[in-house]
């Protein structure tokens, strides 16, 4: 009977991650300005990327994080805002969950606000990660809701409500840093995570959290993903979005 060690499997997590980035990273051309997401996985892709450019290839990019600029500039990535230029051509970033339909749970490592505007700035979104994010139906991993502080009271009762009208119901929590303070977002925002372990209805719970006073954004992407890249021990699978009939 062979065993695994927990620093092995970490191990060969890494592996699976940067082969997600690696395979991304064939879809990246010469001029292209990209979002570049934040997560253990991006942070793989912006590591290739640096190698890509320090080899010749002229790109720009949009972070989606505090943390992911930094890794870009120790990379030696060219970055600019969506102040500065008008749009993205392709944004490549982690989930924490994907469904059969693209639809994703993002923001564990708290970026959702900034990783939603770059992904909606885009042509185009390529989802990575290792095999184990995708499921059938999103809600096993806690949904990640940023609120702002004030009046957390309310908006924690009118997202309560919410989820009762969605057919969804769970523990919230206010997410703590490492260091056992709230935790605090780029835009100086909390987030409250809800452990609802299914999702039914993603794109309605979305709507609703959405219309919530005090939400600023949630970790439901819908129609934003327009394929992913997931690794696993039989290699790597590529999943494309379906397109509506008419379009």
């Amino acid at each position: 009977m062979f065993e695994t060690s927990e620093a092995g499997a970490n191990v060969n997590m890494d592996q699976l991650k940067r082969q997600a980035a690696a395979r991304a990273l064939e879809e990246v051309r010469d001029g292209m300005q990209l979002g570049l997401g934040t997560g253990s996985t991006a942070k793989h892709f912006v590591e290739l990327l640096g190698e890509r450019v320090a080899a010749g290839l002229k790109v720009i990019g949009v972070p989606t994080s505090e943390a992911t600029r930094l890794d870009a500039v120790r990379c030696g990535v060219p970055l600019t805002t969506l102040d500065e230029i008008d749009h993205l051509d392709i944004t490549i970033d982690g989930a924490d969950e994907i469904d059969p339909a693209l639809n994703l749970i993002k923001g564990g490592g708290g970026a959702l606000l900034r990783e939603k505007i770059v992904a909606a700035a885009s042509d185009r979104m390529i989802v990575i990660a290792d095999d184990t994010k995708w499921v059938p139906t999103l809600g096993r991993f806690p949904l990640p809701v940023e609120v702002i502080p004030f009046g957390l009271g309310a908006t924690r009762r009118a997202i309560e409500k919410a989820f009762a009208e969605c057919g969804v119901s769970g523990q919230m929590a206010v997410r703590k840093a490492k260091e056992g303070h709230v935790f605090v977002t780029d835009g100086g925002h909390w987030i409250v995570d809800a452990q609802l372990g299914q999702i039914g209805d993603p794109a309605g719970l979305a709507s609703a959290l959405s219309a919530i006073p005090g939400v600023v954004e949630h970790g439901l992407f819908i129609g934003l993903a327009s394929s992913a890249v997931l690794a696993g021990g039989e290699g790597i699978r590529v999943i494309e979005r379906r397109k509506p009939k008419g379009d």
